[in-house]
């Protein structure tokens, strides 16, 4: 996977100290959705190369930050800016709704 993962300490530096704009995926390794949605994700990564971050979080080794979003289920997109909350998207996400979400996370 080339997407950096995050734990704990890494997602407050990434998301609050840094307030980079980016996704953060929530998935498992044997979420079926999970495998179609996380390549989509690298092969969309290099397009946003120094303007937008692509990181995952794997829910079974980081518990506590899947339960601090109240999140039910994998896979889970999630969008900040700025260290702002920007919206998710759940479930099976088609590569254009991700892209139109990065345009607006990225205009805010």
């Amino acid at each position: 996977m080339s997407l950096q993962q995050l734990n704990s300490s890494r997602f407050e530096e990434i998301i609050y100290d840094n307030c980079e704009p980016c996704l953060v995926i929530f998935s498992r390794k044997d979420c079926h959705v999970c495998k179609e949605v996380v390549p989509m994700l690298e092969e969309l990564q290099p397009q946003y190369e120094g303007k937008f971050g692509f990181y995952y979080v794997d829910v079974e080794e980081d518990k506590n930050l899947f339960q601090r979003f109240s999140l039910k289920g994998v896979p889970q997109i999630l969008f900040f800016n700025n260290g702002e909350y920007q919206g998710k998207q759940a479930g099976a996400a088609e590569e254009e709704q991700i892209e139109e979400k990065i345009a607006e996370v990225l205009e805010a």
